[in-house]
């Protein structure tokens, strides 16, 4: 069984979801020596989330941002925890609903992504700053 972690940081974006694959494969160029395994990929931030969707269409990504605000909106006048700003309280709620976690096969070297999947950092701050993604991945 072979083991490799790596951290990476990633410089910092506008809120949104942005598609972050290349930038972790580019990290990882070990992932070409596993046959099959698994990548878990975790961002340690509270504030900005992971998750997997289209890869293709740049409305999926927009769209995704505006549901999002409609559902957790920053106007609401009901939540305590705003020290740092009305994103606040706002970016922790999305970050829990979205998750901070990714698990993905990893077969012949590659992620084993769907044709369309690709990762998404999905940023919910409107300054979050950069973010650091930790990365494991487990195989032979």
């Amino acid at each position: 069984m072979k083991i490799i972690q790596k951290e990476i940081t990633l410089s910092q974006r506008k809120r949104g979801f942005h598609i972050i694959t290349n930038e972790i494969l580019d990290t990882v160029p070990e992932i070409r020596d596993i046959k099959k395994g698994v990548a878990q990929i975790f961002i340690k931030h509270t504030s900005a989330s992971l998750t997997i969707n289209e890869n293709t269409d740049p409305t999926v990504r927009t769209d995704f941002d505006t549901y999002f605000n409609i559902a957790v909106p920053e106007n609401a006048n009901y939540f305590e925890h705003t020290f740092e700003g009305t994103d606040d309280m706002t970016s922790h709620i999305k970050s829990s609903i979205l998750g901070s976690n990714l698990t993905i096969p990893v077969t012949n070297g590659r992620l084993n992504l769907g044709t369309w999947q690709g990762i998404y950092l999905c940023e919910h701050r409107n300054r979050g700053g950069s973010r650091k993604i930790f990365i494991t991945i487990l195989g032979e």
